[in-house]
């Protein structure tokens, strides 16, 4: 078993079901007590959607992060680049990055527009993340 973090897990894949965006949070509890967060964010729209498993997430977005609207998506879109860019170069060096935070890559297009949910909610796992983690990605982190 790995230490104490959970699973995380983006995939950004194709989804063909219907025409609208939607969010859906669910809470499980595991046998030892503790919550699972899991975020589902899915375009099928676009075709795509993110998948976030990491207790505490759904709480710190609630309580913590900007309201939706507070950044443009132009400027998600520019922060979660540096973001990706930086994760995926960790995941590629497991002897290097813990390999127990840093377990797959994300596959993220600066070519494709995913909309602004998609946006906001990897940007705010970033700097949770990171916050959570004590994990600097990419300049500063904000501590929201």
């Amino acid at each position: 078993m790995k230490k104490y973090i959970s699973i995380l897990l983006f995939v950004l894949g194709i989804i063909a079901f219907s025409c609208s965006s939607s969010k859906t949070i669910v809470q499980k509890t595991t046998g030892d007590g503790t919550q699972k967060d899991t975020v589902r964010i899915a375009n099928e729209e676009l075709e795509y959607e993110v998948i976030i498993i990491d207790p505490g997430f759904n709480t710190w977005l609630v309580s913590m992060a900007y309201p939706r609207g507070y950044y443009s998506q132009s400027y998600l879109e520019a922060k979660n680049q540096f973001y990706v860019s930086e994760w995926n170069n960790r995941v590629m060096q497991p002897q290097r990055y813990n390999p127990n935070l840093y377990e797959m890559t994300i596959d993220y297009s600066p070519h494709i527009d995913y909309g602004y949910e998609v946006n906001y909610l990897l940007y705010n796992y970033f700097i949770y993340f990171q916050n959570t983690y004590k994990q600097r990605l990419f300049g500063r982190v904000p501590s929201r």
